[in-house]
């Protein structure tokens, strides 16, 4: 049985150094049990996290790592004494000060809730335009909500019953898990609260790109996974801007020049936009399309061929 009330702590990494340590300095006397789950780190982070009082588990690197699969390890781990609540963390996150007591009173608010999620903010958001955009993606709207990131409160017995994270999944797992959440019932919300601290790291233009190459992946196994209603609005666009429409201007404007006025489909998009959003947000919506397609269509041709895609990472 739960102990009712209890916050227990499930953090993942890998080789996050100090960002590890802050991480868990930032959950410290505030959660009944922290536990920091290791994937095969060589930077001493597991001597770190047991200085901090974390319990360790060491995830087994023989099979194929993915983050479900940490956060399952983690779940395991508590299960002989589980709590009511327990906070996911990424282990280049920081908890903030105030973020349990606005969680907990927002499940008070809403009996149905399964997962609180607030907002998590990147440290270094002037670094790079990379760490701006990554930001700017943090800041989703306040309310009911279709899933969560990363960090996130729980319901543990909720978790429990869907099976905990997909382990088979590279990517958008909590997606999935919340999908199948809220196919039982539960809601999902995400409050006006700050919540973490986050250390994308993003500096150079092929971090970016291999992370929107991952999102588009996600993009379409959630798709292929659970009908177009999830993420099938993305894999399209995705689709369209960043393959389909390249190959039908190619192929029509060597049948014939006036073909090739369809590129001006790009410029028109990208003023569009960016009377919205503004023009940096724009040109890298637009630029990630092609990115996303590649991950799309990565995924499509693993599965023709009957394989599994490898981790897509980007740090």
């Amino acid at each position: 049985m739960a102990v009712l009330g209890a916050v227990d702590a499930v953090v993942i990494g890998r080789n996050e150094g100090a960002r590890l340590v802050a991480c868990l300095a930032s959950l410290s006397g505030r959660v009944r049990r922290l536990v920091y789950v290791d994937s095969g780190s060589t930077d001493g982070s597991v001597a770190a996290a047991q200085a901090a009082g974390a319990e360790v588990v060491a995830l087994d690197m023989a099979l194929p790592f993915t983050a479900a699969r940490a956060r399952n390890a983690g779940i395991a781990w508590l299960a002989a004494d589980p709590p009511e609540f327990v906070q996911f963390v990424d282990g280049d996150c920081e908890l903030r000060q105030d973020w349990l007591t606005a969680a907990l009173a927002a499940f008070a608010a809403h009996p149905a809730a399964v997962v609180v999620c607030g907002r998590r903010r990147e440290r270094f958001p002037g670094a790079s335009v990379y760490n701006a955009l990554a930001d700017r993606e943090w800041d989703t709207p306040v309310g009911r909500a279709l899933a969560c990131g990363g960090d996130a409160l729980m319901r543990f017995a909720a978790v429990q019953a869907v099976g905990g994270y997909d382990p088979t999944l590279i990517a958008g797992e909590e997606p999935d898990l919340c999908l199948r959440l809220r196919a039982r019932g539960g809601e999902v919300w995400r409050i006006d609260a700050e919540m973490t601290l986050h250390d994308a790291a993003l500096t150079r233009f092929s971090q970016w790109w291999r992370r929107s190459v991952r999102a588009g992946h996600a993009f379409a196994e959630g798709a292929a996974r659970h009908g177009f209603g999830h993420w099938g609005g993305e894999t399209r666009r995705a689709l369209i801007w960043g393959a389909g429409l390249p190959v039908l201007i190619l192929g029509l404007g060597l049948a014939h020049p006036v073909g090739w006025l369809l590129v001006l489909a790009y410029p028109a998009q990208l003023a569009r936009l960016a009377r919205r959003e503004g023009l940096t947000w724009a040109v890298f919506s637009l630029l990630g399309k092609f990115a996303e397609a590649r991950g799309a269509l990565g995924y499509y041709l693993s599965r023709l061929r009957g394989r599994r895609m490898g981790l897509i990472e980007y740090k």
